[in-house]
């Protein structure tokens, strides 16, 4: 009952801000009544839910959040220079931050399927959306949380790359 809905510019743009308690919606999603906006609001709000009961994964994942975005950048520009002036500690230090890249996409991943099982759940529950048109939203759900899997598999490949790297 405490957030508020914003309209934002930008493509992809989506969010839940936690912080501010707000839906920030994208202008494409935002104005249009398709299944596919209406899968992706839901999705959002399914965030707001999970902050609403403090969901395990949320909590965990926002607290990481500053230290993420610290060690995505800096930490693998700590592990390429730490590889072209072949020095070690540099190296394994850029590894240690960049671990926290793919703790995040790890703890991210659940925290991404409860959204999109929650936004599922009420559509139907509160009858936004028929049952027999969920299978439209479901491949629009899907599809996203598969973008989410495979931002973790790239980040556990570079963290494997790096540390075969450092083995060396």
């Amino acid at each position: 009952g405490d957030v508020s809905v914003e309209q934002i510019p930008g493509h992809l743009t989506d969010h839940y801000d936690p912080r501010d308690k707000v839906l920030r919606l994208s202008t494409d999603v935002y104005n249009d009544r398709s299944l596919a906006a209406v899968g992706i609001a839901a999705h959002e709000a399914g965030h707001a839910i999970q902050d609403a009961k403090s969901y395990g994964p949320l909590v965990v994942r926002n607290a990481v959040v500053p230290v993420a975005n610290f060690g995505s950048s800096a930490g693998i520009w700590m592990c390429i220079l730490g590889l072209i002036f072949s020095w070690q500690p540099l190296l394994v230090f850029g590894i240690v931050i960049f671990s926290v890249v793919v703790f995040f996409q790890l703890v991210n991943l659940p925290v991404e399927f409860d959204a999109s099982a929650r936004a599922k759940h009420e559509l139907v529950a509160l009858g936004i959306v028929p049952a027999v048109e969920m299978q439209y939203v479901n491949k629009v759900l899907n599809a996203a949380a598969l973008t989410y899997v495979a931002a973790t598999l790239q980040a556990v490949m570079t963290l494997l790359y790096f540390v075969m790297r450092a083995r060396d």
